[in-house]
């Protein structure tokens, strides 16, 4: 098949990269450019994940569905005391322009309230130290969509300009609009940022990379270009899939690094084998038509070499990556079905611009590819050069490594292990959080908008517990008093009507929504007998039903995940003993991913370097990202290892030469695939979105550790002390390989 791939890109190879062209460029057009009528930048959307079927989510469901009240947008001044100053014109002003807006159903602000600011009444509007007041305005639930959108333009437009009118309140006088659809676009808009940034930040020192992994520009720029593909074809996909899904604002930044960082790994794996292989025909032939082009039978020899190789181990490797991102499609939350979904999209156009159109521009190039580069004619860099874009040598720095290793591979085993094991320390101290605002940075407008709201105006603040009963408003006052009563409450909104149900706030004892105080007022609310039927929701339940939901379902994505990898090695090695191995040392090394996240995240020991508020845990599905993600990177270098070491042996070669030759021809392109994408990750951390501060920070952790201690010292260690047990397979299963099994 892939010999077959190769003959057939060779014959038409301008015609490939012209349709990889056209579509790259269409589909980023479509889903940046907004060609369609929206950008996929306006189909995001954001705010706590929840879990279909949960009781947060059946509460939050029916509230919106019983509730009468429409967006809206508020002001919070500052720099005046309302009690004490009279700004009833100016606030009287805005109010009339306010209400002058089609769409707005009312304006609420202390100078209304019968009595004014001063009254008991006006005191939710009024902020808690004397310092400001707010102006709450709302728009009828029944507007369609674009009339909502130009109210609440018009809207926002007003209650800007609304402080520099109350100047005779005082010359500090300021105001901060803030509302969900200000979140939800300050979200959304920093997504977009942390793109360009990311990608800014993360291509050039790729290439840069790649320059000396290859030695010149030309071999560099093929993965580029395959990466650069992908990233239009992939957002393209992205787009598509949030018309089936509901995208979260982080779906783009993170299933967009994953796919930049595959595509640069399987690219960097096609150029260097067939760099390998045409070094091997050119110098064969003592390096004559070196100018040759479309009749050139060498170059074509070497492609298909490659195809037959590194394009198996590439599809290989990527097959795998698929089923460990495909396992989030288990889980209820949507969040995790929309990141499996975009994720195993990514994955299939990643290796697929892999296979198909770096084999193109490899073929246009040609002989060239054996020729030192512009940069090699430099004096200073061509030693450095020489050294590091060498794909010729049997024995270097990496088989004199393992040769290392295979003298002392108890300590080596011993010594990686206790290492691995002290990083994994903290998670055992995991905490899990589901943020919303608090995903923003700390000098995010709406952020302080939430956070002053919170503070100055707890009144008007949502408790953080929300307790939904179907009952009489009189028999559900009476219940309330049990609420009060649980451990952790410090105090119980009056009960609301809403329809058939009545809406009542329990505030825990604490300032954090997620905290283990909210948590266990909520269980207890919970565990609370009613003679009604009740829902509790809010932060805290929200966050206990999405950690449910990932217990319930994470068994059958390990499962699932698991057994794809065990029979996709076990084809590929025709052994049962090596998938073992893989999986082990996979546990091992994302163990020590998850002990640095917490250390640093949840703890915060980097917060001032990495520029972030933590939050006192990590959100909920970036752990199933890491696991999914990382299980994924690290069987792609397990993969680009084993298929070398298994070429080797089924040439003869002993299990300590396999393994020692293995990690001589394949520990450059692990190390160098592992460098290049550590910095894809890094440029991300740059963004300022603590969800992809995370991923990107956690991803670029688990390759690197991955590709140091785990590839290059512990499988090797592993490896060695299992000698000839690492092809060892029952009898009936080397048939079923015999049969099944894929052979180069």
């Amino acid at each position: 098949m892939f010999d077959a791939l190769a003959r057939g890109i060779a014959r038409a190879p301008r015609t490939t990269v012209l349709v990889w062209t056209l579509i790259a460029a269409a589909c980023f057009a479509l889903a940046v450019g907004g060609v369609g009528g929206e950008s996929i930048f306006e189909r995001l959307t954001t705010g706590a994940p929840g879990v279909p079927g949960s009781e947060s989510t059946e509460a939050n469901q029916i509230i919106a569905a019983t509730s009468t009240t429409g967006a809206g947008l508020s002001l919070a001044v500052t720099g005046v005391d309302p009690t004490g100053t009279d700004l009833s014109g100016p606030v009287g002003r805005l109010r009339s322009d306010l209400m002058a807006v089609p769409g707005v159903v009312s304006v609420i602000d202390p100078y209304l309230v019968p009595g004014g600011p001063q009254s008991p009444a006006a005191a939710p509007l009024v902020a808690a130290d004397g310092d400001g007041f707010l102006v709450v305005v709302e728009l009828d639930p029944e507007l369609a969509p674009g009339a909502e959108t130009v109210a609440l333009h018009e809207v926002e437009r007003l209650l800007r300009a609304a402080p520099e009118q109350m100047s005779a309140g005082g010359p500090d006088v300021r105001g901060q609009v803030g509302g969900t659809s200000l979140i939800i676009k300050e979200i959304t808009d920093q997504v977009e940022k942390d793109l360009t940034t990311g990608e800014t930040i993360a291509l050039p020192i790729a290439l840069l990379v790649m320059v000396l992994v290859f030695g010149g520009f030309l071999a560099s720029a093929m993965p580029m270009a395959g990466a650069i593909a992908s990233i239009g074809v992939g957002l393209g996909s992205v787009y598509a899939l949030s018309y089936l899904l509901e995208m979260d604002a982080s779906v783009v930044n993170i299933v967009t690094v994953l796919g930049l960082g595959l595509s640069i790994d399987y690219g960097l794996l096609i150029v260097s084998r067939f760099r390998e292989e045409l070094h091997h025909l050119v110098d064969d032939d003592g390096g004559a038509a070196v100018r040759r082009r479309r009749g050139d039978r060498a170059v074509e020899t070497a492609l298909r070499a490659t195809m037959r190789t590194a394009g198996r181990t590439v599809a290989f490797s990527a097959l795998t990556v698929a089923i460990a991102v495909s396992g989030l499609l288990v889980f209820r939350p949507d969040i995790l079905r929309a990141f499996g979904a975009a994720s195993a999209a990514v994955v299939l156009i990643a290796v697929t611009t892999a296979l198909t159109l770096v084999p193109a521009l490899l073929r246009l190039a040609g002989r060239r590819l054996v020729r030192p580069g512009l940069v090699g004619r430099i004096p200073v860099l061509r030693a450095v050069l020489t050294r590091t874009g060498d794909v010729t040598s049997t024995e270097g720095v990496f088989s004199r490594l393992a040769a290392w290793v295979q003298r002392r591979p108890w300590v080596v085993l011993g010594g990686t292990l206790v290492i691995l094991g002290l990083l994994a320390l903290p998670a055992a101290h995991i905490e899990l959080r589901n943020s919303t605002i608090e995903l923003l940075p700390a000098d995010s407008s709406q952020r302080a908008y939430v956070e002053q709201i919170a503070t100055q105006y707890p009144g008007s603040a949502t408790a953080a517990v929300i307790v939904l009963a179907e009952g009489p408003l009189d028999q559900v006052s009476q219940w309330t008093d049990n609420l009060a009563e649980l451990p952790g409450v410090a105090s119980v909104d009056p009960p609301s009507p809403l329809g058939p149900y009545v809406v009542v706030g329990v505030r825990p004892d604490s300032t954090d929504a997620g905290g283990v105080v909210a948590r266990t007022v909520v269980t207890a609310a919970r565990d609370t007998e009613a003679p009604f039927p009740i829902w509790v929701t809010g932060h805290a339940a929200n966050q206990i039903d999405f950690v449910q939901a990932l217990v319930d379902r994470g068994w059958w994505a390990a499962g699932i995940v698991t057994l794809g990898t065990l029979v996709l090695l076990f084809l590929m090695t025709g052994s049962v003993v090596i998938p073992i191995q893989a999986l082990l040392t996979n546990v091992v090394s994302l163990s020590a991913t998850m002990g640095v996240l917490v250390w640093v995240f949840q703890y915060g020991h980097l917060s001032g370097a990495l520029g972030f508020v933590p939050t006192g845990g990590i959100e909920t599905y970036v752990v199933a990202l890491i696991i999914a993600f990382g299980f994924g990177l690290a069987m792609d270098y397990e993969v680009f290892l084993l298929s070398r070491m298994k070429e080797l042996h089924d040439a003869g070669r002993t299990n300590d030469d396999s393994v020692r030759l293995g990690l001589q021809r394949s520990g450059r392109i692990i190390t160098s695939a592992a460098a290049i994408i550590v910095v894809v990750f890094t440029g991300f951390v740059f963004g300022k979105l603590l969800v992809i501060k995370e991923v990107g920070f956690s991803l670029a952790v688990a390759v690197a550790i991955d590709a140091t201690l785990v590839r290059m010292l512990l499988v090797p260690a592993t490896m060695t002390l299992l000698g000839r047990a690492n092809w060892w397979a029952p009898k009936p299963l080397k048939r079923l390989y015999a049969r099944f099994g894929i052979v180069h």
